[in-house]
């Protein structure tokens, strides 16, 4: 059904051609809506993709301030048909040691590992494990030490607390 609305004599207008009233007030053709929508939709999706962009250019943790690398100063291997041994030391204090025997015997057949390693833990802390790998499974035992400077925690519970002041 076609309706028409009489303006003046000179012209008439069709309802289905007229362009559509927005809340904002003037009249904006259907086509032209959607060009706007499809322009903010492309500069909304091209903000996005360059927030996101930005985000992982952005360094997650701040480098360490001059931090020497880190240098192997000892190193040694011996590999042969009964088993093998190996050590190193990094220049931090980073350090392990490896021993693996071949065993065949009644009481167990495969490799007997035995060797240690020690490091210091980001808090400052001094790690080391010494560790047994045999027909049992892995048996480590680990021993830490406090920084240096620091008090290990039952001592300084033990300390008197100062006198309060009045």
């Amino acid at each position: 059904m076609l309706t028409t609305i009489s303006i003046s004599r000179q012209a008439s207008i069709s309802l289905s051609d007229t362009p559509k009233a927005t809340a904002s007030g003037p009249l904006v053709e259907s086509s032209q809506l959607d060009t706007a929508a499809m322009s903010i939709f492309h500069t909304m999706t091209l903000f996005a993709l360059a927030a996101v962009a930005f985000v992982c250019a952005v360094p997650q943790e701040p480098a360490p301030a001059q931090q020497k690398p880190v240098e192997i100063v000892k190193q040694d291997s011996e590999v042969d048909v009964n088993g093998y041994n190996f050590e190193f030391e990094t220049s931090d204090g980073t350090s392990r040691q490896e021993q693996g025997d071949y065993k065949n015997d009644t009481d167990q057949q495969g490799l007997l590992v035995k060797g240690s390693y020690k490091y210091v833990a980001p808090d400052g802390q001094h790690i080391s494990v010494t560790y047994i790998a045999d027909k049992n499974g892995y048996q480590p035992t680990e021993q830490g030490a406090q920084p240096q400077g620091a008090q290990p925690q039952a001592a300084q519970a033990a300390q008197p607390a100062p006198p309060a002041r009045p």
